[in-house]
């Protein structure tokens, strides 16, 4: 399981799950620097140690390096949460307090992520998930497509 990242190491993971292509450490730094004064060897220190963690895979371009993130964003905050109420002595009543926590908005998208995992996991006993749990409307329509 991961742990978390530090603050200057999640600014830097942040800029490069963003542009989602191979960056280099200059182009990190230029871009941290209109937020905060930092030189270039703290900048370089810190994307080789998310190298030596696993965080992102490194190709040398010229007399650079080009950094590539190994996963995503989603992937690594899931893996955060599932490390935490993994430690949970109760890991209902975490859920329950974690869920209490939610804005509206949060909880939607909890419904949705919901939706998604049942219609992409057949039930047991090899049943279709029911249309509801398919994500309503639109995916009744993708069902009665099909039929």
């Amino acid at each position: 399981m991961p742990r978390q990242l530090g603050e200057l190491e999640d600014a830097v993971m942040t800029r490069v799950w963003q542009w989602n292509r191979p960056v280099t450490v200059r182009e990190v730094l230029e871009d941290l620097q209109q937020e905060r004064s930092i030189a270039y060897t703290t900048v370089m220190t810190v994307m080789d140690n998310l190298h030596q963690k696993g965080w992102v895979r490194r190709e040398v371009s010229g007399r650079a390096y080009r950094y590539t993130a190994v996963s995503t964003r989603a992937a690594y905050s899931a893996a955060l949460m599932n490390e935490a109420w993994s430690k949970s002595d109760n890991p209902a009543a975490a859920l329950v307090a974690f869920f209490g926590m939610m804005s509206p908005e949060q909880r939607e998208a909890l419904n949705d992520a919901v939706r998604v995992v049942q219609r992409d996991t057949p039930e047991q006993g090899g049943e279709e998930p029911r249309e509801e749990a398919r994500g309503g409307r639109a995916a009744e329509g993708e069902a009665g497509a099909g039929r």
